[in-house]
């Protein structure tokens, strides 16, 4: 593995990493960043901001480049189907982020595949029903049939949307109505895991088809 493949794992896939991975990646940075304050440096420590144990520095006793290589491979062995690696699909090089829809390396756009953005409000499961996500359209039109990219919420899936329903809302004496897209093809796992995130901030893509970055 290389380290531009190793860097996109850790800074996209992060939620992959075990609870002393990510102790390690936080004392390397702040280590980084308090090397000529150590007063700063004091505090996070007895504020518990970062763990200056013996095992978590472990992690980095052959240095960050290493410990990025050694978590990234450990993370591709244990999860792959968790990691999505966005390729171009003309050069076929990793772009930039597993959003991006132009490649860095040769230029190429693949804007086209977008069909609309969602942005996630939260999430349920009916009985004997599709698992819906409630939310908001914010741009294009979405019909039954297309897919839901959850790449951006951690998850390599793209869920297709199965039906389309509306549900009418009413808060602080405001009314306004929600789009909930149904699927069937999540597990249970990743249901909870959407349930856990609730309200997601940033809209996520809505494909014309399922593409999954390796063609």
């Amino acid at each position: 593995m290389d380290k531009e493949t190793a860097n996109y794992i850790i800074n996209y896939f992060s939620n992959l990493m075990t609870d002393d991975e990510k102790l390690a990646l936080k004392y390397h940075m702040y280590t980084y960043k308090t090397e000529d304050n150590p007063k700063m440096r004091k505090l996070m420590v007895e504020k518990g901001w970062i763990s200056e144990q013996p095992e978590i520095q472990n992690f980095l006793k052959d240095g960050y480049d290493d410990f990025e290589l050694k978590t990234a491979l450990r993370i591709i062995t244990v999860s792959a189907d968790k990691v999505f690696f966005n390729n171009c699909p003309k050069c076929k090089r990793l772009a930039r982020t597993p959003y991006a829809r132009q490649c860095r390396h040769c230029g190429h756009a693949w804007h086209e595949l977008t069909a609309a953005q969602f942005k996630i409000k939260s999430a349920f499961q009916l009985t004997n029903r599709e698992f819906f996500l409630l939310g908001q359209i914010t741009k294009g039109e979405i019909i039954e049939g297309q897919f839901i990219d959850l790449t951006m919420v951690g998850l390599n899936k793209k869920s297709k949307i199965e039906t389309i329903e509306f549900a009418l809302k009413r808060q602080s004496g405001k009314v306004w109505e929600d789009i909930a897209l149904g699927t069937n093809d999540l597990t249970e796992q990743e249901k909870d895991y959407l349930k856990r995130i609730g309200t997601f901030e940033t809209p996520i893509d809505i494909l014309k088809e399922r593409w999954d970055g390796s063609y």
